[in-house]
């Protein structure tokens, strides 16, 4: 699986796309980075578990002076220094041997959760992006049909003032603007925040979005046709899964690590000692010594006070909850699978459905201004066919954002949301 590492900046000349908000967002956002840390510290698990294999070498030296006072003439000053050097190999130490293996699995793990934070960040872009698309199509239908709503309140001044109009005409135009102002003051605020939340995400404030250009009913295909094609895949390849398949993995070998302190444990010893003045205290005249020795030691718990078998019982404990924690992920992965497959299938028909209730409204407005001019359709009439057009407008965007939404959380529950498929979404939003 492709993550990239490069920073794609747009300029204020150009609008920023999804990719280039999701590039930037690789080199700024901070839980990202955390993560990306947190991976790199996971891989020195390795070498720590490894070290208990391997020799064991310490070095230790020593000098001093000593002053001896005797009966029988001065002091005698003794010189006394020494240096040994230890080395301890193990050869059958069974918990050592158990610790590599859990060190293997914890690095394991931290792949697979540093792929879970790098598919969180697509989704947390995507979905900030997508947040701000639709706060802005909320704040141009406003200002839309603030504009067809303004024309309206003056022609109906204007229809009152030469008398072919009642007022209530007029105060109904004007209540409809001032509660459009309203509604238009509201959209920016929410814009104003669905900005800020992107830019904690890109560590700068969005200026300008690439739009969607065209919504096309010819909606790519899923990869896998059926629903149960997509949880079996999951089952499979879902990485929230494989973490907890990592953690039961750990609980089991920590059993078999607390049941290895019961068994002896068998070190090669070798050691190097040279020493000078060794007994000069004693004797008032220190001896030069070197030895050297090798060896097997041999180490055989009996009895720790039962903290032993306390262990054990433990580790067996946290086991079963691991493997319970591992069915629950197990089961909610393949719930998740199936909703979000639902949501993208039923979001196909949904943009389906709206894109000809766009070219409805769109008739059903000419129309009715077309029945205005001759004299059997209102003002309100075209009023009412405007905002419903707008309102259409709004929603197909929406659900449209929806979908491709719905497509990138499909294929995170699958573990197959990559670059690639962030391409593609991207490339859907360009037309």
């Amino acid at each position: 699986m492709l993550f990239l590492t490069g920073t794609t900046i747009s300029t204020a000349l150009s609008a920023a796309n999804l990719m280039d908000i999701y590039q930037e967002a690789l080199e700024k956002d901070a839980q990202y980075q955390s993560a990306r840390a947190t991976y790199q510290a996971a891989q020195e698990k390795t070498a720590q578990g490894r070290a208990g294999l391997l020799p064991n070498i310490n070095l230790s030296a020593i000098r001093q002076t000593q002053e001896v006072d005797t009966t029988l003439g001065p002091a005698v000053t003794i010189q006394n220094r020494g240096v040994t050097i230890s080395a301890t190999q193990p050869l059958i130490r069974f918990e050592n041997f158990i610790i590599y293996s859990q060190a293997k699995t914890e690095v394991s793990r931290a792949e697979s959760e540093f792929v879970v934070a790098a598919q969180d960040l697509i989704l947390r872009v995507a979905q900030a992006y997508f947040d701000v698309l639709d706060a802005q199509v909320d704040v141009e239908v406003a200002g839309a049909q603030k504009e067809a709503i303004l024309k309206q309140l003056e022609q109906a001044q204007r229809n009152f003032e030469v008398g072919v109009a009642t007022i209530v005409d007029t105060n109904e135009a004007q209540a409809r603007f001032d509660l459009t102002i309203s509604q238009e003051i509201a959209a920016q605020n929410a814009l104003e925040v669905r900005k800020r939340t992107l830019q904690g995400i890109i560590n700068r404030f969005p200026e300008q979005l690439a739009r969607t250009h065209k919504i096309s009913t010819d909606l790519p295909a899923l990869r896998y046709g059926s629903m149960e094609e997509w949880v079996i895949v999951a089952e499979e390849k879902n990485f929230a899964l494989k973490i907890q398949q990592a953690a039961y993995e750990l609980a089991s070998k920590e059993v078999k690590k607390m049941y290895s302190l019961h068994y002896p444990t068998v070190d090669l010893v070798a050691q190097y000692t040279d020493q000078t003045g060794v007994g000069g205290a004693i004797t008032g005249r220190g001896i030069d010594l070197t030895s050297k020795s090798i060896g097997l030691q041999l180490n055989l718990p009996l009895f720790q006070g039962g903290g032993t078998q306390s262990r054990v019982r433990e580790a067996l404990a946290n086991q079963e909850r691991a493997r319970h924690d591992l069915e629950n992920i197990r089961r909610n992965t393949t719930i998740q699978a199936r909703q979000q497959y639902l949501n993208v299938t039923n979001g196909i028909a949904q943009v389906k459905a709206l894109k000809q209730a766009l070219v409805s409204s769109q008739t059903q407005l000419d129309s009715t201004m077309l029945g205005q001019e001759v004299g059997v359709r209102t003002e309100v009439d075209v009023l009412n066919a405007q905002q419903q057009l707008y309102s259409a407008r709004r929603d197909l965007a929406k659900a449209y954002h929806s979908y491709l939404m719905s497509r990138l959380r499909l294929s995170a529950e699958a573990g197959e949301l990559d670059e690639d498929v962030l391409l593609q979404i991207n490339a859907m939003l360009q037309g």
